[in-house]
């Protein structure tokens, strides 16, 4: 009986663990994490490093646990999303909501009371924005809900940012305009993957209301203007020689993965651009931190 209860305890533990994304929040953490030390010249105080991130993280993994509730319905009908916690039945959506509340209260609590809190209100609006503005409504409303509610998500190293300085900086700007053109090639390329499911589910989806030749041209488009929008950091002087051979690289290496959707002959493109562009991001934004001290240095 023993054996049993521990097994149960178990697994609603990893359940609500689910509940908060936490590869999406891990990505985001990083981000948030490099947006700190790109405000500062030497090392970012320990507290601010510590407190910041985990007050993102808890409000991140609150609006995750709120799309987890919301979706629950269209989570059933999608091979990718039907064994989630809510869908499946393991954790129960009153408890869900609760979940959802706490880490978000604490979230809150540890920015405004630890931080400050021009990164706590940003980041309730963000918060505020991908579980509501996106989650509740843009998702089922257009075909365009992950260019607009992509906003939400590239807010963390804007966050990061201002959690050490306490004031929004154009060079923190042209961090979420980075994010924010990439987050369209990078989730339409999964949509393209998951075209079936999310027409099932009756989620118009770029590849659903448009097809995937459409969609893939608005893939090669956005990777261009991608690729341009992550040179602005050093036409700008916020980096220097190193981080522009890297996002050079990288983005051809995006475009040339859209070239290959677009031109239709390997069967599983869409998602290996999608793995891709994981990598881009992460790539990317390592480079600028290495540039940054190579700099200061």
């Amino acid at each position: 009986m023993a054996i049993n209860s521990t097994g149960i305890h178990q697994i609603q533990w990893r359940d609500y663990y689910e509940l908060t994304k936490p590869r999406v929040v891990m990505l985001m953490l990083l981000t948030s994490v490099i947006g700190m030390f790109l405000a500062v010249p030497g090392m970012v105080p320990l507290d601010i490093l510590v407190f910041g991130n985990l007050g993102i993280a808890f409000c991140a993994g609150s609006a995750a646990a709120v799309n987890h509730l919301v979706d629950r319905h269209i989570d059933t009908k999608m091979a990718r999303t039907s064994n989630r916690p809510i869908a499946k039945g393991r954790v129960e959506p009153t408890k869900a909501i609760a979940f959802a509340l706490s880490l978000g209260v604490t979230g809150m609590f540890i920015l405004l009371v630890f931080v400050n809190a021009l990164t706590a209100w940003l980041t309730l609006i963000s918060l505020l924005g991908y579980a509501v503005i996106y989650t509740m409504f843009l998702k089922r409303a257009t075909p365009q809900n992950i260019v607009i509610g992509g906003l939400a998500g590239a807010a963390p190293p804007l966050l990061g940012w201002t959690a050490v300085t306490g004031e929004v900086h154009g060079h923190a700007l042209l961090l979420v305009l980075i994010i924010f053109a990439w987050t369209p090639p990078h989730f339409w390329a999964l949509a393209v993957h998951r075209k079936e499911e999310y027409a099932k589910a009756d989620i118009p989806m770029l590849p659903v209301t448009h097809g995937i030749p459409y969609t893939n041209l608005n893939i090669v488009l956005y990777t261009f203007i991608l690729l341009a929008v992550s040179l602005l950091p050093f036409a700008t002087a916020m980096f220097g020689w190193l981080y522009l051979l890297g996002a050079v690289v990288l983005g051809f290496g995006f475009v040339y993965w859209s070239f290959v959707m677009l031109i239709g002959k390997k069967p599983n493109a869409g998602m290996e651009t999608f793995k891709y562009s994981i990598i881009y991001l992460m790539a990317l934004f390592f480079i600028m931190l290495l540039d940054h001290y190579l700099i200061e240095v």
